[in-house]
């Protein structure tokens, strides 16, 4: 199926927005001598762990060989460039940058985070989360992936005014799209939140948000059922921030908790449809204990109770 005009166009329309802020336009990037892809060619060199051929720099950048040639030529010509024959292949030599290429490089690296930073400190934070998330869902609908083991960290943090609106949210919407739930599960995950609020006891009850790069990602919540018995509640994992253990961050956090806080059991009521988080209460050593059949949320479920003696 054709992309529609108007798709296209909009594309068309953020690239030169873009490119018109990032200074890719002006004579010199970051007002230096070197274009943006001189600067993005000295960025792979800096920082490969494995020093490049100009063969892998043309393939992994899609950079035309006669350009990268020039590129190259150019940085010798300065002498910022090192040249080092290959051991398995004398026809390849690997290329990295020489000191002085490095403490170029190192200067141009301070001066365009310096004018990201004045970019986006111009940007309340709650709205900049919002662009960086947006930045990454452009990534992820291009089918770019981080490199395995490059991801970015993430923390764990207390609630705080905000975040039940947006844990309500992400509920409703995530569990509409990826199951088809309708709006009373949202329902539900309000008078959860609210109950929590309204009731909270600090020694024994506890929420935590994962939060990465100013962005929450992820919840869960500890809440008390008796004198001995705890609930965990409202595992939430954003589609962003899956695979980098966000999710069995904050099930160990839990169980700890009320390990700490002096329960003799935690429980948690979920659906067997709900895969991932299955297994990440079974490798938390939960136990199922019963399962039950009903209609909830526009759906028949199969319902699920677990159980961890502390």
């Amino acid at each position: 199926m054709a992309t529609p005009s108007a798709d296209v166009a909009a594309i068309r329309a953020f690239n030169r927005f873009y490119t018109s802020r990032i200074g890719a336009l002006d004579r010199g990037y970051l007002h230096s001598e070197f274009s943006l892809a001189e600067t993005r060619v000295m960025y792979e060199l800096c920082h490969r762990e494995m020093p490049p051929t100009a063969t892998d720099l043309t393939r992994e950048l899609g950079i035309d060989p006669g350009y990268l040639s020039r590129i190259l030529r150019g940085f010798a010509r300065r002498g910022l460039l090192q040249r080092r024959t290959s051991a398995q292949d004398a026809r390849q030599r690997h290329l990295s940058l020489s000191a002085r290429g490095r403490k170029v490089f190192s200067e141009l690296d301070r001066r365009a985070s310096g004018e990201i930073r004045a970019l986006v400190d111009t940007v309340p934070a709650p709205r900049r989360r919002s662009v960086i998330q947006a930045m990454r869902a452009i990534q992820s609908g291009f089918g770019v992936e981080l490199p395995a083991g490059k991801a970015p960290g993430f923390v764990l943090r207390p609630h705080q005014p905000g975040d039940m609106g947006w844990v309500t949210h992400r509920h409703g919407v995530l569990y509409a799209t990826e199951y088809g739930w309708d709006e009373r599960f949202e329902a539900l995950v309000a008078r959860i939140c609210a109950d929590f609020i309204d009731h909270f006891d600090s020694k024994r009850e506890r929420c935590w948000i994962a939060e990465r790069d100013g962005e929450s990602v992820g919840s869960i919540f500890c809440v008390r059922k008796s004198k001995t018995v705890a609930k965990l509640r409202l595992l939430l994992v954003e589609p962003s921030a899956r695979g980098l253990g966000v999710g069995k961050a904050l099930v160990d956090a839990c169980v700890d908790f009320a390990r700490s806080a002096g329960y003799r059991k935690l429980t948690l009521w979920t659906q067997n449809n709900l895969h991932a988080a299955r297994h990440l209460y079974e490798r938390a050593g939960f136990e199922l204990m019963n399962e039950e059949k009903h209609t909830s949320f526009g759906k028949q479920l199969v319902a699920q109770v677990w159980e961890l003696k502390l």
